[in-house]
C-alpha cells in the first residue's frame, strides 16, 4: 500500500516521555558519550518532560555520576584545544552554551598551557597563509587576524603569531 503525500508532510507526533523513561534514555546516552547538565535538560525539554521532573532526573544522573559537568568540561576543553585547535575564548563561549557553570569553566580553562596555545595558532595560521588571497600586506594581516580571532584566540596572541608567521614567510 502506498502512502499519500499528506502522510509524509505531517511531522510525527511523539508521546512525551515520563521521568523514568527520560532517566533510562539519558543513562544510555551518557554511557556512550559525555553530556553536560545543559545537554540533558535540553533533551528532556524536547522529550516533553515537565520542569520539576527534569530537575529530579538531572539530580539522579549527577548522583550516579552519569553527568559530571567538571569531567565534561575537562574532556571538551582537551578535545577542542588538541584536535580542533580552538582558543580559550571560543571554548569558554561554547561551554557556557552547554550550561556549564562559570566557576567550572574558570578552573578548567586555567589548566590550558599557554605555550600550546601559541603553537596551535601559529600552525593554524601557517596552514591558512597559502590560501589567503590579498592585494597587500595590510589586507593579508587583517584576514589572518580575523581568522585567528574567529578561532577564539586572544588579540595579543594572534598578533604575535601573525608577526612570526609573516616574518618566516618573507625569508
Amino acid at each position: 500500500m502506498r502512502k499519500s503525500v499528506e502522510q509524509f508532510d505531517k511531522p510525527k507526533e511523539r508521546k512525551p516521555k515520563s521521568a523514568d523513561e527520560a532517566l533510562q534514555s539519558l543513562m544510555r546516552l551518557c554511557s556512550r558519550a559525555e553530556k553536560s547538565s545543559g545537554d540533558a535538560l535540553r533533551l528532556m525539554r524536547t522529550w516533553g518532560v515537565s520542569e520539576t521532573e527534569r530537575v529530579g532526573v538531572l539530580r539522579k544522573l549527577m548522583e550516579m555520576r552519569f553527568i559530571d559537568d567538571e569531567r565534561y568540561a575537562e574532556a571538551y576543553c582537551r578535545e577542542k584545544v588538541s584536535v580542533s585547535g580552538w582558543g580559550v575564548r571560543k571554548i569558554v563561549q561554547q561551554l557556557r552554551l552547554k550550561g556549564v557553570s562559570n566557576d567550572i569553566i574558570a578552573r578548567v580553562t586555567a589548566t590550558i598551557d599557554s605555550e600550546s596555545v601559541s603553537q596551535n595558532i601559529e600552525s593554524k595560521l601557517r596552514r591558512k597563509l597559502p590560501s589567503v588571497k590579498s592585494k597587500s600586506e595590510y589586507e593579508l594581516r587583517g584576514k589572518l587576524l580575523r581568522y585567528g580571532l574567529g578561532l577564539g584566540y586572544d588579540y595579543d596572541v594572534v598578533t604575535q603569531a601573525i608577526e612570526k608567521v609573516c616574518a618566516d614567510a618573507e625569508e
